[in-house]
């Protein structure tokens, strides 16, 4: 789901072009991590380009009218960041805009005090030299405007590549810096694919699929499967979703699907399985995203079709399935998790009515 209205380090990013700190090119500007918010429609921003990689925030930024192109080799004379909170990937974010560029241009850069700025910050003085920065909003914005012999270019290219695939769970799948856990095989996710039931037959879909694990248990727990699709708003998990699941490929006909899945199924499935997320791209809570994951599961499934989900013990998600399913239980408790199945309500036959 895209940024709340509210987005503090949206609004630090934008602030030394506001304050005449800094002025904005004549021909525009490069924002990668883009996400739309009140910020960016406070006034013009001529030129500006967006990449992200976050179907949800793509979704709002075209909504909105934003140009979102994927990389096209183009060099510019502002790059503005809004780092990723995870600093692998956040520090292979700073080396890929240094690289797109052009001599004399400026890297600019925000983040929440509480996710880092003064880190992101150090990072970015490593690669480009001397910095200038600003605290607003509870944030730092900061910038750089690299000249020759400053900074460290070959610390700048072993960074770039930090955003590579690389095998994780004893080799078993490759993942990458930024996705969710994605060097291990999460808790909860684990702790689900503990309790699926070998029963599970039909049209499968993974909501928030991740790099793939729970996909994967759910295959080879369940032989009565014979289609998956795998959700997932993050092009970056997506991109590695065919070769993680390739064991399957003869087995199951297996789709992956770059989809906000809080907009809603375009299929109908006898079997939905969830580690939904309950964060966007910050620290706060979102059960508003689990409660989308949910109602998103019951419109897609068919009569008697079954949800298989974790989450947090605490986050209320009772009234959501109450709405959307016929009957519901908790399965197992451990860990601060909750195991639920949620059974979708069978069709009554015309002139019958429904059991009491």
């Amino acid at each position: 789901m895209p940024a709340s209205p509210g987005d503090p380090a949206l609004d630090a990013l934008l602030l030394p072009f506001t304050d005449g700190s800094l002025a904005w090119p004549d021909d525009g500007a490069l924002m990668l991590g883009a996400r739309e918010g009140a910020a960016l429609q406070r006034q013009p921003w001529p030129g500006l380009v967006c990449e992200q990689t976050f179907k949800p925030e793509v979704d709002a930024l075209r909504s909105a009218g934003r140009d979102v192109r994927d990389p096209d080799g183009r060099l510019w004379l502002l790059v503005l960041v809004l780092p990723p909170r995870q600093r692998e990937h956040a520090r292979a974010v700073f080396a890929d805009a240094l690289a797109r560029l052009r001599p004399g241009g400026v890297v600019v850069a925000a983040m929440a005090n509480d996710e880092g700025a003064r880190s992101g910050e150090g990072d970015l003085a490593r690669l480009a030299g001397p910095v200038a920065s600003k605290s607003k909003f509870k944030c730092r914005v900061f910038w750089a405007r690299p000249a020759a012999g400053q900074g460290d270019a070959a610390l700048a290219l072993e960074w770039r590549a930090l955003d590579a695939p690389r095998p994780v769970v004893g080799g078993r799948f490759t993942s990458r810096p930024g996705l969710f856990a994605w060097d291990r095989v999460d808790i909860a996710s684990a702790l689900l694919a503990e309790h699926l039931p070998g029963d599970l037959a039909g049209r499968a879909a993974d909501l928030g699929a991740g790099y793939g694990y729970l996909s994967a248990e759910l295959l080879r727990r369940c032989p009565g499967i014979t289609a998956l699709h795998a959700y997932e708003g993050d092009a970056r998990a997506c991109a590695l979703l065919p070769g993680n699941l390739a064991p399957y490929v003869d087995r199951v006909a297996l789709d992956v699907r770059w989809h906000d899945v809080a907009s809603g199924l375009p299929d109908r499935y006898d079997v939905v399985v969830t580690n939904a997320p309950f964060h966007a791209q910050s620290r706060a809570e979102r059960p508003d995203i689990g409660r989308a994951f949910i109602a998103a599961a019951a419109a897609a499934l068919e009569p008697g079709g079954r949800l298989w989900m974790v989450a947090n013990r605490h986050l209320p998600y009772e009234e959501e399935l109450a709405a959307g399913f016929g009957q519901s239980r908790v399965v197992a408790q451990r860990a601060g998790f909750k195991i639920v199945e949620a059974v979708r309500a069978a069709r009554v036959p015309a002139g019958r009515p429904p059991r009491r």
